[in-house]
């Protein structure tokens, strides 16, 4: 039992050690960014092209996370291997693209062979090295520096501190273009369809409601007709008919009407035990709205309407 109180905190005087290191080394990019990084950002949103991500090897892993956050956060971008630049994917990149190329050395042969296309293309080139004497730093536009006192790996071999670094100039370059282009959730929300923001500020209430075999009741319609009709659903209600405003009857109705009538229920009608007025909204709202007004009213389902007609219900 000793040895394993031992070995644990060995192991976590490790972790700590390499959260120390790589923590100061991405404090220290705040010292050594300049007006390079400025005048990337501004070329950036002034630009027609696109912004393509180039990197070799675990550059290339950081580089492949910052080109899907431009993408994703308003500026269009996509990451290019410089190997497969070098055959024949050159031919994906326009004058008007800004070309982002990642090399911790500065001296990446992939990347570096890449510099007399893009010169001669008129491409606008940003460069993120830890060496701003490097090939690359000096043949660029712009350079940006993610130099580290050290890296965390105990042999000074494996890019840790340095990966950590480009990957936080990475997401300071995403997020100044984000403020700069005012990004807003809706707009990020149009990038991911698929996730919960996505789906409260893009979908309308129309895309999620149930629509087909709704639970209606008449007025005139006996509590076990009504209690028929909301078993056969999986809404939890049943919608009354042939009104000029909209009513529901819920399960909670039917337990308030029981407590009020007692065994004198099963006498009540439809228009006895409903709520008159039900909340509802209209074709066309947003889910995010619909939920916000749910929150309010304290409320898990909404009558959708169409020209004041019921056409679905919409639940959370």
């Amino acid at each position: 039992m000793k040895v394993m109180e031992t070995n644990n905190s060995i192991h976590l005087d490790s972790a700590k050690r390499v959260f120390a290191i790589e923590a100061q080394a991405v404090s220290a990019l705040s010292e050594q960014i300049d007006n390079d990084f400025c005048k990337a950002i501004e070329h950036i949103i002034a630009s027609e092209g696109r912004t393509i991500i180039c990197g070799m090897g675990k550059s290339g892993i950081i580089g492949k996370k910052i080109a899907a956050t431009f993408a994703s956060t308003g500026t269009p971008s996509f990451f290019m291997h410089p190997g497969e630049a070098y055959h024949g994917d050159l031919g994906m990149v326009t004058s008007a693209d800004t070309f982002i190329a990642i090399s911790f050395s500065g001296e990446t042969d992939e990347v570096v062979k890449l510099l007399p296309f893009l010169k001669d293309n008129g491409n606008f080139l940003v460069a993120i090295t830890g060496n701003p004497s490097s090939t690359l730093a000096r043949a660029s536009d712009c350079h940006l520096n993610v130099s580290v006192k050290e890296e965390a790996c105990p042999l000074k071999l494996a890019p840790t501190s340095s990966t950590t670094t480009t990957l936080a100039m990475g997401d300071a370059l995403a997020v100044t273009l984000m403020k700069a282009r005012d990004f807003k959730p809706e707009n990020f929300a149009r990038f991911h369809p698929g996730g919960s923001l996505g789906r409260r500020l893009l979908s309308r209430v129309e895309h999620e409601m149930v629509s087909e075999n709704l639970p209606l009741v008449a007025e005139d319609a006996q509590i076990m007709e009504v209690l028929h009709v909301i078993t056969q659903s999986s809404l939890g209600l049943a919608i009354v008919k042939n009104r000029s405003t909209q009513a529901i009857i819920t399960d909670g109705d039917i337990r308030r009407a029981i407590e009020r009538f007692g065994k004198e229920v099963f006498d009540q009608c439809a228009s006895d035990l409903m709520t008159d007025n039900a909340t509802s909204v209209a074709v066309g709202t947003r889910v995010e709205d619909a939920l916000a007004l749910m929150d309010r009213r304290k409320i898990s389902s909404l009558l959708v309407l169409e020209k004041e007609s019921v056409v679905g219900v919409f639940k959370k």
